[in-house]
């Protein structure tokens, strides 16, 4: 690239075999269709800490919310694969406002258990809807005292004849204040695993209060304190066979850290090109920011961590778009790729120095949201530990 060019998100990425024509059309319709939808109202929906509900039928039309799910539901899975997703993440990570997508898309995690485990009626039933955006759904499984502890959660379905009647409290839930059901971690059994069962249920029945969370990053999500008092909810809702849920829950895991790692490369990546683009304009001591050597020092290490861990990501997804099961990985990949969105969310601030603390610009915005891409679906403690386990440690 020319010296005086100033440095995208494509001329940053090496070329990779997992890619065909098929995702470059995909890339180039999402990329016009964020930039129509999305991008010039992130900052307006930040600070209202909130976005418009009309954006999921929008989402739903373009088929941004139905990609990979099965068609005879409104799904859009035919001829797309795991590297569409990949796609997904890097181009929606480019608007560096995380809290809309995680609200957007929340489905991603509420609605795999139901496909993989639910009744064919329930399936029917719920999956439609959804996919539509006409209906919500939520995944809760962290509480108050049970976060990545999941086989220690206390939020109990008693057995009453035809029902569950559900206890307890559901904490740190994305998207739950807007929800309309809610894939719930409760215990019906006794202690540990081989107690938990997955339990559909609507979030408009008595019983369900909601509060909203306050956050350090990610304002346009609704994450909620979702409160469950003697809740009465049918049998029929379990999602799965009763007291084998946790399978149904790793599972859903595997597939939820493959997507939130994607998407920390995507926000490492953009906060690379941001920080390249700003040292290549910005002029300090009779010269630009690019000029100076420990920046382009800094730059150059953004790039390595970055494409190291893109080269990971890509593996991983190969590996499970063959039928491979690679839990370890998966765990160190998530760990690797927080480290990385990490390091280049700093040292990008350091090269935007004082600009970079001011709110409005995406580089302060993935700098906020580290901690929840590092924490959510497992953090970086737990993540090592469950890999070292799994290597029979």
């Amino acid at each position: 690239m020319p010296k005086n060019s100033l440095i995208d998100f494509d001329s940053t990425k090496p070329n990779s075999p997992f890619y065909n024509e098929s995702h470059r059309q995909w890339r180039d319709s999402l990329r016009r269709w964020l930039a129509k939808e999305i991008a010039p109202y992130v900052e307006e929906w930040e600070e209202a800490e909130e976005f418009p509900l009309s954006l999921y039928k929008k989402a739903s039309e373009f088929g941004l919310s139905r990609l990979n799910y099965p068609e005879q539901y409104g799904g859009l899975d035919s001829g797309f694969d795991r590297f569409h997703a990949i796609v997904t993440a890097e181009e929606t990570s480019q608007i560096g406002a995380g809290g809309i997508f995680a609200s957007l898309l929340v489905h991603g995690i509420g609605l795999p258990p139901i496909i993989a485990l639910g009744t064919q009626e329930m399936k029917e039933r719920i999956a439609p809807a959804v996919l539509t955006g006409d209906k919500r759904i939520c995944l809760g499984i962290t509480e108050p005292d049970a976060g990545s502890d999941v086989a220690n959660i206390k939020t109990r379905a008693e057995r009453d004849g035809d029902d569950f009647i559900v206890r307890g409290s559901k904490m740190f839930i994305t998207g739950g204040m807007r929800a309309d059901y809610m894939t719930t971690a409760v215990r019906t059994g006794g202690p540990g695993m081989s107690g938990i069962s997955l339990l559909l249920i609507e979030l408009d029945r008595p019983g369900v209060a909601r509060t909203k969370l306050k956050k350090q990053g990610w304002w346009a999500s609704d994450t909620a304190a979702v409160y469950l008092d003697e809740v009465r909810v049918p049998v029929s809702n379990l999602i799965g066979p009763e007291n084998q849920g946790f399978l149904g829950i790793v599972l859903n895991f595997n597939g939820e850290r493959l997507a939130m790692a994607a998407s920390a490369v995507g926000y490492a990546r953009t906060c690379l090109v941001e920080a390249a683009r700003y040292a290549q304009e910005r002029q300090t001591f009779g010269k630009r920011l690019a000029d100076h050597q420990v920046i382009r020092h800094k730059i150059a290490e953004m790039q390595r961590q970055v494409n190291a861990t893109q080269a990971y990501l890509e593996i991983c997804a190969w590996r499970v778009q063959e039928g491979e099961s690679p839990i370890a990985d998966l765990a160190l990949l998530k760990v690797q790729a927080t480290l990385t969105m990490e390091f280049c969310a700093r040292e990008a601030m350091q090269v935007f120095g004082g600009a970079g603390y001011l709110r409005g610009n995406k580089v302060e915005r993935i700098y906020r949201e580290v901690r929840v891409n590092a924490i959510g679906g497992g953090s970086e403690e737990i993540m090592r530990d469950l890999a070292a386990r799994q290597m029979g440690l």
